[in-house]
């Protein structure tokens, strides 16, 4: 069965994927959407993309340097941006913020203050909302956590990847443990209410039974969520990877392994198992909504806000607003000169037609909540789901004769191995992906 179904396929952070976005969508179509847009309230992204050191497994969009004043310029034309797109949002609160990167901070505390205050001087942000940061914990000193309490931040999420030492030095990562357990501890001190640890199966010289004992160590620090990655090995397109060496790579049934044991030690701990690579607390909101059927999926992968639309501002960054998808300058040269050109940075994007925007609302169900009640979906979407979908039913007929897929009284079940190849099941309703040339652009499903 991991031969049948080890092929490639989208994450769908998305639907349509990034894939099917194009340089022919243009600012003019963004501003529509935007004016047509039924949201009030709105989620920001920014991407930092500097790093101090190169972690071979990473296919992030990033710059390695240690100058920090090329973080000055980037936040100059950050500052621009933000100018130019903020009053498109005047009637918008901001009720979720996330940084990412790169290593957001790589920034230093005066940066990380001046950018932060420039948002809330630009948009209107909510005294209470979701305000997170990704932290890599080789490169800060623990006082940047004050520094990030006071720019606002309430939720971090720690770079951790796998204690191991050996796996540690094989991706370019070595961390000092300690001082992770002690971040965590400072964390909760200063009072922030949710605390995130990555993770990544599959990389070098990781085995089931290497990758168990980070799981202990994990469980040590008790965060109240968890993103455990599959690791897309693609080198053809990720150079920095090249330098990983195949053989040292786990086989398709060991990384099944390390995900299926990674799943019964947290779930045996009291965590939830949100879906692919997300674990939380029963008591996090993230469980909580997936519980009610409310879970939401975009870019940043599970996320708790659905009625937010997000703004993506940085380069590469990625915004979903309305009925559209925009994507910024994917390199900072090009970002640079677009921002000096035009304000903004809008590299590509698309509009969803009516089938697109049916098909993302199946996709996310699938998901988000591994299940699909189709007579809801027919009042929804005004549809007949077995008519609509009669194509898409036939390609998931594999799925249930593998007992991974249920079909009763018009509903759609995912069991538990299912939801190991979630990816799988929602490529049958994917009609981009059948165009069978385009697989080699997706990472492998195991």
């Amino acid at each position: 069965m991991i031969e049948k179904y080890n092929y490639s396929g989208p994450r769908y952070t998305s639907y349509p994927t990034a894939l099917e976005f194009d340089d022919s969508f243009t600012e003019e179509k963004l501003l529509t959407s935007i004016a047509n847009s039924k949201s009030d309230k709105l989620s920001l992204y920014l991407h930092i993309p500097f790093c101090a050191k190169l972690c071979y497994y990473c296919g992030c969009n990033k710059v390695i340097t240690r100058h920090q004043h090329k973080a000055d310029q980037y936040i100059e034309y950050l500052a621009a941006e933000i100018v130019k797109r903020a009053p498109l949002f005047k009637n918008y609160l901001v009720t979720q913020i996330h940084w990412g990167g790169g290593t957001p901070t790589f920034l230093s505390p005066d940066q990380i203050l001046k950018l932060s205050s420039l948002i809330k001087e630009h948009f209107n942000v909510a005294d209470k909302g979701e305000y997170s940061i990704e932290v890599d914990p080789r490169e800060i000193e623990l006082s940047m956590l004050d520094t990030l309490k006071e720019a606002g931040f309430n939720r971090i999420s720690i770079g951790v990847q796998d204690f191991n030492k050996k796996v540690q030095i094989a991706v370019n990562r070595e961390q000092d443990e300690q001082f992770i357990f002690d971040l965590m501890a400072r964390a909760k001190e200063l009072g922030f209410v949710s605390t995130n640890i990555d993770l990544i199966y599959g990389l070098p010289h990781q085995t089931p039974e290497t990758f168990a004992e980070t799981m202990q160590r994990v469980l040590d620090l008790d965060p109240d969520r968890l993103s455990v990655f599959n690791y897309a090995h693609l080198p053809a397109r990720f150079a920095a990877q090249r330098k990983i060496k195949d053989e040292d790579l786990a086989s398709p049934q060991q990384k099944l392994d390390m995900l299926h044991q990674t799943i019964e030690t947290l779930t045996g701990a009291g965590y939830q198992y949100i879906g692919m690579d997300h674990f939380a607390k029963p008591d996090d909101e993230l469980s909580i909504l997936q519980n009610e059927g409310r879970l939401h999926r975009n870019f940043q992968g599970y996320t708790t806000q659905e009625e937010c639309d997000l703004l993506g501002l940085g380069v590469s960054s990625i915004s979903q607003i309305g009925d559209c998808y925009a994507q910024n300058q994917k390199d900072i040269r090009p970002y640079y000169e677009s921002v000096d050109k035009s304000g903004h940075a809008l590299w590509k994007g698309c509009s969803l037609n009516r089938d697109d925007e049916i098909r993302r609302v199946v996709i996310k169900q699938l998901i988000c909540h591994f299940d699909l009640d189709m007579a809801q979906i027919d009042e929804k979407l005004g549809i007949n789901f077995e008519e609509y979908f009669s194509e898409d039913l036939k390609l998931l007929q594999t799925f249930i004769d593998d007992k991974l897929v249920d079909i009763t009284d018009r509903k759609i079940t995912i069991s538990p191995t299912g939801r190991l190849l979630i990816r799988n099941i929602c490529i049958c309703f994917d009609v981009y992906y059948r165009e069978k040339a385009r697989q080699q652009q997706f990472s492998r499903v195991i």
